[in-house]
């Protein structure tokens, strides 16, 4: 039997998907959404993000959303905090946000265009404040620290960033947690632009783990324009022995994107309920109900008012038990709404085709 690294897994539809989907998603909506989605067994949420509604409409109604639904026990939820102005928007919901991060951080961007574009601040500017951030953590008593890239893969605009200038960049990220003499055990990379492939993650996990062996901890932000997010999971999930922690992040329906990436809502993310059956397939627990996360993904679906763009919720789980199998006699399926029949029963492909001179039934 493989070993597999711990997986976990934080769903951003309603952040990440949101962001880049109509600022008319009524705050009911949005809250009802939510709620279905904290009774699937994710153990973190997402829930939005604190950002100035000029730029980011759809999230104008934030406080309201956080304010109105319900929070599930044993369900960790957060939201994006681009900033100091967002952490205090924010920590009047803690609980039920959770607004501190797992270990202080130093993180760079690798395309100071997108850098720019997305947080109006340069590469330049961002690693000025690092000096900042180490203090606070060596005040706060840090015991552990963490490095990151964003863009790790490549940029729409630069080009692909090879892993000799990743490698510099983290390396450059870590520097000053030795000096402070605080342990670096984990990384983020970030792919806002869909440059992922599967060798490539293999080759970045690889070289950092030979690089720095302390880092055991490993987040992925993978955007899925180009079709690559989750055959790169997958890669990472090889990569990474048992004694490492995969910190995996997608959305239901694939849905996501960014408008300063070049891309729009093309981008998505890597489909919740595709890297569940994919995590199932492989015998690797991850706690949550499929079915219902394909009920979420059906309701999104209504929501948007068309179909998003991930798989499993429109074919199906593949029916591994006898009381999941198909009925030999299945007529004719043609219809991405006759192909839910998988969950919603015979009743959607009545008055189909069946060709055949007899019934066909299975082999005893």
């Amino acid at each position: 039997m493989d070993a597999w690294p711990t997986v976990t897994y934080k769903e951003e539809a309603m952040r990440e998907g949101m962001q880049i989907e109509s600022a008319g998603i009524s705050v009911d909506d949005k809250v009802r959404l939510l709620e279905a989605l904290s009774d699937t067994g994710l153990n973190e949420i997402v829930v939005g993000s604190f950002v100035r509604p000029e730029y980011t409409p759809q999230m104008a109604h934030i406080d309201e959303v956080v304010k109105r639904f319900r929070p599930r026990p044993g369900v960790t939820y957060t939201a994006l905090l681009v900033n100091q102005r967002a952490v205090e928007r924010a920590r009047q919901y803690a609980p039920p946000l959770t607004i501190e991060q797992d270990v202080p951080r130093l993180s760079a961007h690798l395309c100071d265009v997108f850098a720019r574009r997305n947080y109006n601040r340069s590469q330049a500017q961002v690693i000025a404040a690092w000096p900042q951030v180490v203090a606070r953590a060596v005040e706060n008593g840090a015991r552990e620290a963490g490095i990151g890239a964003h863009a790790a893969w490549g940029s729409n605009f630069t080009g692909e960033v090879a892993l000799p200038q990743l490698m510099d960049t983290l390396a450059t990220a870590h520097a000053p947690w030795d000096e402070a003499g605080i342990p670096v055990t984990s990384v983020v990379l970030l792919d806002p632009m869909s440059w992922n492939t599967p060798h490539r993650t293999e080759a970045i996990l690889q070289a950092i783990k030979e690089r720095w062996p302390a880092i055991r901890s490993f987040r992925l932000h993978l955007h899925d324009a180009r079709g690559m997010a989750i055959v790169s999971a997958y890669a990472a999930l090889r990569v990474l022995g048992p004694g490492d922690v995969l910190h995996l992040e997608g959305t239901i329906g694939g849905v996501g994107g960014c408008p300063y990436c070049g891309n729009g809502r093309a981008t998505g993310m890597m489909a919740t309920e595709d890297l569940l059956h994919l995590l199932d397939s492989m015998g690797i627990d991850h706690g949550v109900d499929l079915d219902r996360i394909i009920d979420c993904v059906w309701m999104l679906d209504e929501i948007l008012g068309r179909p998003t763009m991930g798989h499993v919720s429109k074919a199906g789980p593949r029916p591994m038990t006898p009381d999941r199998w198909y009925d030999p006699d299945l007529p004719f399926v043609e219809t991405f709404s006759e192909a839910t029949h998988f969950k919603r029963g015979p009743g959607v492909y009545e008055g189909q085709l069946k060709p055949w001179k007899e019934p066909i039934t299975r082999p005893t």
